[in-house]
């Protein structure tokens, strides 16, 4: 079996309820795991020497366009590498934390990642994201239609033109409820929400090890 890759970004620590979830995905998974933590350890974002060095010739590159080559070409291979993603990466500020974004900056590259003849080489690749929020965003709740993270990384991971992972979106609400004293009475909901989160967490870990143990047929594309 291949590894699962996970990400994480929340930079809370052992408080993030993102990272907890994961938690519980990854005591069940059945396999190796590459964990890559960016709070702890950040990737930078995409500048110049990085955009150039994808379309310069390697014997041409400047110290910055190989330095930069070389870590995206690490985080590629990391990425292609995985058999299954796990994302745990909050709602900050009703979309995704930077040093995530910088990720993804990292590892898009046309004909690597996207863009890629015959089909991306991921399609097809379970990908888990949890994502806690603070407040609620579901339909009827005050912030409904205020979540521009899964969204985004629903077009952005599995769209068939970028990565065409199977997202699947595990969302932790009403967070802020046991600190906050205007959420108080939310208490319950909150806590039956990641009472369902956690036991989500745990029936993908168990169907995706199953799925990948067991060589799904892959699509076309898939390495």
């Amino acid at each position: 079996m291949s590894y699962l890759l996970r990400i994480d970004a929340s930079a809370s620590g052992d408080a993030s309820i993102s990272r907890q979830v994961a938690d519980s995905f990854t005591t069940g998974w059945g396999g190796d795991i590459v964990r890559r933590d960016l709070a702890l350890d950040p990737v930078g974002h995409l500048d110049t020497a990085g955009i150039t060095a994808r379309t310069i010739p390697a014997d041409d590159h400047t110290p910055a366009q190989k330095a930069a080559a070389v870590l995206q070409d690490e985080l590629v291979e990391e990425f292609l590498g995985a058999q299954a993603y796990l994302f745990a990466v909050p709602l900050y500020n009703y979309s995704m934390p930077s040093v995530f974004k910088a990720w993804l900056d990292q590892i898009m590259i046309v004909g690597r990642t996207i863009g890629v003849a015959g089909g991306a080489p991921s399609a097809g690749r379970p990908a888990v994201v949890v994502s806690a929020r603070g407040g609620g965003y579901g339909p009827g709740a005050p912030q409904h239609g205020k979540d521009f993270l899964v969204p985004a990384l629903r077009t952005i991971l599995g769209d068939a033109n970028l990565m065409s992972l199977d997202v699947r979106p595990i969302t932790p609400e009403l967070t802020y409820a046991p600190a906050m004293e205007p959420l108080r009475h939310l208490l319950p909901a909150h806590r039956a929400c990641l009472e369902e989160a956690h036991a989500q967490a745990r029936r993908q870990a168990a169907e995706i090890t199953a799925v990948v143990a067991a060589g799904r047929p892959k699509l076309p594309g898939t390495r």
